[in-house]
């Protein structure tokens, strides 16, 4: 065991049977069989059910940002409660269950309390001073937006109003956003910013969201390589990025595309260079049989550990575009990631702070969280 993996150890209390458990799992690769894997959507319940206890365990409504072995459950996050309330609200129609939707409600409503003079929202978690940040600000845009959707609630498309003029107030003339991002730099990954930019556009029909949203995904389209691949996709100046953030670079890119595409997404540019960088992962996936956690430009692993993360993103994506383009391989591949990812899912019902979670890099002690 090397020295990293030691400390990751040791600061992992593994005095505690519920963390050893996970630490040796992983120190020896034991997942869960393929052929063992229960059905999706028991998966996804489990995975529900951690989400619920994620928020139950804070003072204010939203969801903690994660749990970790060596300190316990942290505070509210309010950049993922942003889009967790999404996925509530997804549930809550897909189960028919009223819970998930007042659960949703909860996390939008204590968002609002987050909001900063300016309009921005912050990074981080709530234990942090509350600085304004480009990118947290796009993805609480994208739970408000889903709930006045599914309420007309004026306070929460006012919210999201607000977001969506400090992000036009600070964009870049090139279309990218510098001040008030990860570390101060440009970031392709900001194209998920440009996506809820286009939906408050949808919504309002007002022509500075749309052009705020169009020029930023303009700009990442200059980004791209002949390959597919898109310079700056990830948090610092490297050519290793996680494909945790490789995938929000395409997803933008692919949503925002079909909202600008009309009856013919397949043909808007944005879409199609969504397409080619997705592709591109795809026959990295199925050449290797694995997805590495970081890529390089050549889209070769750079390194050995998988992104859980960056894993379950890609998936929607090749499932979004299989819904669009109706070729299987995108099915296929998508259906074997996410298998991937339900084998490292820990379904031991007995620890209520682990049943359901998923790690952000498998094996825990990767680089990604």
């Amino acid at each position: 065991m090397n020295r990293k993996k030691l400390r990751k150890f040791i600061q992992s209390r593994p005095y505690r049977w519920r963390h050893l458990r996970v630490l040796m799992k992983d120190y020896f690769d034991l997942r869960t069989p393929e052929g063992a894997l229960e059905p999706s959507r028991n998966h996804l319940r489990a995975a529900m059910d951690w989400l619920c206890r994620a928020q139950d365990v804070t003072p204010d409504g939203g969801v903690a940002a994660r749990y970790r072995m060596d300190r316990g459950w942290t505070r509210s996050y309010p950049e993922t409660t942003g889009y967790i309330a999404e996925t509530f609200f997804d549930y809550a129609h897909y189960t028919g269950k009223q819970q998930y939707w007042d659960r949703a409600l909860r996390m939008v409503e204590w968002l609002l309390t987050t909001q900063l003079p300016g309009g921005a929202f912050p990074g981080h978690d709530v234990s942090k001073e509350p600085k304004p940040r480009v990118f947290n600000t796009g993805q609480i845009m994208i739970g408000l937006i889903r709930a006045y959707r599914e309420t007309g609630r004026e306070s929460y498309l006012e919210a999201a109003r607000r977001g969506g003029d400090f992000l036009c107030g600070i964009q870049e003339v090139d279309g990218s956003w510098v001040k008030f991002s990860y570390y101060q730099k440009p970031h392709a990954y900001h194209a998920r910013v440009a996506w809820p930019m286009l939906q408050l556009w949808e919504v309002t029909r007002e022509p500075r969201y749309r052009e705020a949203g169009e020029r930023n995904l303009q700009w990442v389209l200059g980004l791209q390589e002949k390959n597919g691949w898109y310079r700056l996709c990830g948090f610092r100046d490297d050519d290793r990025p996680f494909l945790h953030t490789i995938a929000y670079t395409i997803r933008g890119m692919l949503e925002g595309g079909i909202l600008l595409g009309g009856d013919r997404p397949l043909g808007h540019p944005f879409v199609q260079s969504a397409r080619k960088a997705a592709y591109a992962l795809l026959r990295r996936f199925e050449l290797s049989k694995y997805m590495a956690g970081q890529l390089n430009p050549r889209w070769r692993a750079a390194c050995r550990e998988s992104c859980l993360t960056g894993n379950a993103q890609t998936s929607v994506i090749w499932l979004r575009l299989y819904q669009l383009t109706g070729d299987a391989r995108y099915l296929n591949a998508a259906l074997k990631l996410n298998d991937f990812v339900k084998s490292t899912q820990e379904l031991d019902m007995r620890y209520r702070d682990t049943y359901g979670a998923i790690k952000g890099s498998h094996p825990i002690w990767g680089r990604y969280i």
